[in-house]
């Protein structure tokens, strides 16, 4: 796992933590989960999920979304695929309140039928 921190021109920071996992026999990595934190101004954090969202990486993103204590948005424009739990932790955070932007339609239509189960 590794944790970047860029100053980007205009005063935005972002921070990307991310997960490689052994992909293959020979030794090649791919990313599975990419998570970069944009801070706008004083009141927004966005949250650029990028990938796969399932298992540990789960659990990884509802560490970091407790530690927040301003509104939160999350961009799932580059999320590729998500598991039960992925979708249970998104339905939650909608439910309390945070932004879901660019949402993949299975994603939102998952999202729906978990908020009407609970």
């Amino acid at each position: 796992m590794y944790l970047c921190f860029q100053k980007v021109a205009g005063g935005n920071r972002f921070a990307s933590l991310g997960r490689e996992r052994r992909h293959d026999a020979a030794g090649t990595f791919t990313m599975t989960c990419k998570i970069l934190r944009q801070v706008i101004g004083k009141d927004v954090v966005v949250w650029r999920v990028c990938g796969r969202v399932t298992g540990d990486d789960v659990n990884m993103l509802r560490a970091l979304v407790e530690q927040e204590n301003t509104p939160l948005t999350l961009d799932l424009q580059d999320v590729r695929l998500v598991d039960g739990e992925a979708v249970s932790l998104l339905a939650i955070l909608e439910s309390n309140g945070a932004k879901i932007n660019n949402c993949p339609m299975y994603i939102r239509d998952w999202i729906s039928r978990e908020r009407e189960v609970t």
